[in-house]
């Protein structure tokens, strides 16, 4: 141990006439330790433990934007791009920024909790205003992703300076803490989101109830264990400050039920009769309760599924051209809301109809509700029906499958839409194929031919890949306005974000040609043909993109492909 004392008989050496007297430790007000009323290892256990509830805080700002920005707009890895790209540059912003609070280190941290408290709390709401009233959030989502990365990143620096108020160690421990703390908190957060408050409060309340528990953690650490530290005025603008901010999430979300109402009516119109959110998307059923079934529309997870004015044409298509020839058993993939399968059973010598769907909430929607059942002519009414509850491509994998099934209908969202992408894979198709009986037949759903022509050549180059023949065509004289792919701002007609106004299909087989596109004359069909359809092929034909490779599973070809 080094002793600094002066040794015995000597005298300290006098200060020179112009040497500045040591008075700065004195005057700041961070230079030494903080008088707490609890003693130092509990104020260290405390900051801490803040620093663990804001890290998860955080984490759901970010996820729930994520989350929410994926939904409204469409194209998740675009989205989780932006959102955390943007909020990583931001968080550097914000550490720069807190160099200018280290002078008031809690009132900085207290105000800097408030109002991510607020922001945080309230983006949600915010996102899905503007994509209800205005139609488009993108300008909004960068907008929040950055504010709430300045706020989180001047945290950690605040944060590391009230620590070392606490009780000074070295700079090396001191972070190693926090971030300890604060890894440990966004894991938390990371499973809290989509396990609890998700499921159990939905996006905007559970951002407001984050939010909440974000202002009371960073409010009760400034104003209780750092409150003498604060002047007399600062105590009283951070109490008032995260009172308001306390009270302001509270109402938001005793109202949010009602503004989810009214922004619902402002996207979906006036009929909304069904809304529910299931484990796996929103299901919202619009049209009067009584009447017919054509006023119908059914929309998953915002995006137009079923209408009831042309859905006919749609399912027409798909289905049929397949069903020329054996077609004993049937598998419908996805299809839950029984529109498919009404059309296959039209086809009096099927023996058995399989479908299946990730969604139960649909298929129970399909046998209760009085309009979709009536529009789907209450199949599952029908003991030929079975469903099975499973991910399609999970399903197909196993060996049991193989070689069960003269036809299959490939009914799926948009293949556009990231978290179907790999059901329109080289792999997927694969499986598929291998489900098949020898001569069988595969109907896919490849998405509207006139507005997204790369997508679609992508999805017939695919099924090439995978070994089948392929007949391309397309069905046109779409009614429905409401875009179903996965980013649904319109743009100018005719452009990437306009209207569709057909539907493209690919009709493959295992054989050594292609299949034929014919379609029974014995089955009452309102819209298709064998003329019609074979008229479409040609057109289809004339507008093919050749040279485009497939869709794989490590490669997918569709994120902003149109």
């Amino acid at each position: 141990m080094i002793d600094r004392s002066v040794p015995g008989g000597v005298l300290p050496a006098a200060p020179e006439p112009h040497a500045p007297e040591p008075q700065a430790a004195q005057t700041n007000p961070v230079a030494g330790p903080a008088a707490l009323p609890v003693q130092p290892g509990t104020g260290r256990l405390l900051v801490l433990a803040t620093v663990f509830v804001c890290a998860a805080c955080g984490l759901v700002y970010e996820l729930e934007l994520l989350a929410l920005a994926s939904y409204l707009i469409g194209d998740s890895v675009t989205q989780a791009s932006v959102v955390l790209s943007v909020m990583v540059f931001a968080m550097g912003i914000g550490s720069l920024l807190a160099k200018r609070m280290r002078a008031a280190p809690a009132a900085g941290f207290g105000a800097v909790e408030a109002v991510l408290a607020l922001v945080g709390g309230l983006s949600a709401t915010a996102l899905y205003a503007s994509f209800a009233w205005l139609g488009e959030s993108r300008p909004v989502l960068v907008a929040f992703s950055l504010a709430i990365g300045i706020l989180i990143g001047a945290e950690i620096p605040l944060l590391m300076t009230l620590i070392q108020r606490v009780r000074r160690q070295d700079a090396g421990g001191a972070v190693a803490d926090l971030f300890a703390a604060d890894y440990v908190g966004a894991l938390v957060g990371g499973l809290a989101f989509p396990f609890l408050l998700l499921p159990l409060l939905g996006q905007l309340t559970g951002a407001m109830l984050t939010g909440m528990v974000n202002a009371a953690a960073g409010g009760a650490l400034v104003l209780w264990l750092f409150r003498r530290d604060l002047t007399r005025r600062a105590r009283w603008l951070l109490l008032v400050g995260n009172v308001t901010v306390l009270a302001l999430l509270a109402t938001a979300g005793i109202l949010s039920d009602d503004f989810e109402r009214i922004a619902r009516t402002a996207v979906y119109g006036g009929q909304v009769r069904v809304a529910v959110q299931t484990g796996v998307q929103e299901l919202v059923l619009t049209g009067p309760a009584g009447g017919s079934p054509r006023s119908l529309d059914l929309y998953l997870d915002g995006r137009l599924r079923v209408s009831g004015y042309d859905e006919y044409r749609y399912h027409e298509a798909l289905v049929h051209p397949a069903m020329y020839g054996r077609h004993a058993r049937v598998l419908v993939l996805g299809g839950g809301d029984g529109l498919a399968a009404r059309e296959v059973l039209r086809h009096p010598d099927v023996e058995s109809v399989t479908v299946v769907e990730l969604d139960p909430g649909v298929v129970r929607l399909a046998r209760t509700d009085p309009m979709l059942s009536g529009l789907n002519g209450e199949v599952y009414a029908d003991p030929r029906i079975g469903v099975v509850i499973s991910d399609a491509f999970r399903w197909l994998r196993d060996p049991v499958v193989a070689g069960r099934f003269d036809v299959i209908i490939s009914d799926l969202p948009d293949p556009g839409i990231t978290a179907s992408t790999k059901l329109y894979s080289q792999e997927f198709y694969g499986l598929a194929a291998r489900a098949l009986r020898p001569g069988g037949r595969i109907a896919v759903h490849a998405g509207p031919l006139s507005t997204r022509p790369r997508t679609y050549w992508t999805v017939e180059a695919t099924l090439r890949a995978a070994g089948l023949r392929t007949a391309p065509y397309s069905a046109s004289g779409r009614l429905s306005g409401f875009a179903a792919g996965p980013d649904r701002t319109p743009g100018p007609a005719g452009g990437p974000g306009a209207f569709p106004q057909d539907w493209g299909f690919v009709l493959a087989g295992a054989g050594r040609r292609a299949p034929e596109l014919t379609v029974g004359s014995d089955t009452g069909l309102r819209f298709l043909s064998t003329t019609s359809l074979r008229t479409a092929a040609r057109a289809a034909e004339r507008l093919r993109i050749r040279g485009l490779p497939p869709s794989t599973l490590s490669h997918p070809r569709y994120a902003g492909v149109s």
